[in-house]
Formats: C-alpha cells, sequence, structure tokens
C-alpha cells in the first residue's frame, strides 16, 4: 500500500494561497522529483481546477521555461484524481474522477497505488486528515510573510504532533521539510 502524502507550497505564515511564494526552477526541480517518486496526484475540485486552467499550456509552450514545461509535462503525464461532487467531467490528460465514500475511495486509491499519492489541496487534506490516512507531509516554505489565507491546517482539531524525516534547503532561501504522522 502506497503513502498518502500532504504536499504544498506554504508562506512563513501559514498561507497556502498559489501565488504567494517563490516560483523558481530550483524550487519546481525540487517537485517535479517528488511528484516523480509518487504514483499519483490526488486534487479536489478546486485545486484541480487552478492546475487545469494553468499547466497543459505550459507543457506545450516551447517558450516556457525549461524547468515549468518538465514539470507541466510529468504533472501531464502522471495519474491525476479529482474528488469532487459538482463536476464528473475531466478532459485533461490522465485525469479521472474519485467518487463514491471518500475514505473507502482514498484507501482503496492507496492500495492500488504502491509508489504512493501525492495530495495538493488544503480543504480536501484537511478532510483525509480527520480521516486519519494522511501518512506525510512535504511543506515547501517559501520566505513570505503573505498576510492572508487560505492558511494551512484552519480548523483541525486536535492537535497534530510529526516525526521529522527530512530537509533541504534552496539557494532561494525555500526550505522543503518532510515529516511522517507519529
Amino acid at each position: 500500500m502506497g503513502l498518502l502524502t500532504f504536499a504544498l507550497n506554504v508562506t512563513l505564515d501559514g498561507c497556502c494561497d498559489h501565488r504567494e511564494g517563490v516560483a523558481d526552477d530550483e524550487m519546481l526541480r525540487y517537485w517535479t522529483r517528488v511528484m516523480d517518486a509518487a504514483g499519483a496526484m490526488l486534487f479536489g475540485r478546486n485545486t484541480y481546477e487552478l492546475m487545469e486552467d494553468a499547466w497543459p499550456q505550459v507543457a506545450r509552450d516551447p517558450k516556457a521555461a525549461k524547468a515549468s514545461r518538465t514539470w507541466a509535462r510529468k504533472l501531464e503525464a502522471k495519474p491525476k484524481y479529482v474528488v469532487s461532487t459538482t463536476r464528473r467531467d475531466f478532459p485533461w490528460n490522465n485525469t479521472h474522477h474519485l467518487d463514491g465514500d471518500l475514505a473507502r475511495a482514498v484507501k482503496a486509491l492507496k492500495k492500488a497505488t504502491p509508489r504512493g499519492v501525492l495530495v495538493g489541496s488544503p480543504t480536501l487534506s484537511a478532510a483525509l486528515q480527520r480521516l486519519g490516512l494522511v501518512d506525510e507531509y512535504r511543506f515547501v516554505v517559501h520566505p513570505v510573510v503573505a498576510g492572508h489565507g487560505p492558511y494551512l491546517f484552519s480548523g483541525l482539531q486536535p492537535s497534530l504532533h510529526f516525526e521529522f524525516v527530512a530537509a533541504k534547503r534552496l539557494r532561494s532561501g525555500i526550505v522543503a521539510l518532510h515529516y511522517r504522522r507519529r
């Protein structure tokens, strides 16, 4: 059974708005390596639509930066699963609807994906955390104070305690952190 890893960019003040942070080539290469190691991606509808609106065009843009294009092409090829009660049609390459009972569906996805699943949707990840399904956490912390939300782990109860696995500092001052659930 593969691990379910909550993987997300976050600012120093806990903001996980995708428009904040340092989107440089080194960070994209880091996330590309993390994605390469996983067997699939899992998104909530909102995050999926943000990704679907941006990355397929980058994958086909010969003028896009190499790191961006590499990330986009690998993301396009990666199996992607979307949890949504309002949308069923997902035309982006290799995208599948994950429906039914959330806990059962995600457990089945983990079982069918021995290399693991990355989930990068804050709201979906909070729901999965409440169900006890998140095994690991990878946060790329940007040297930015956003001053607004959405915030990482909003509304989760009770306290979460993690076991440290690794940290990597990038040249831009970004720190990539890896934890496991205790």
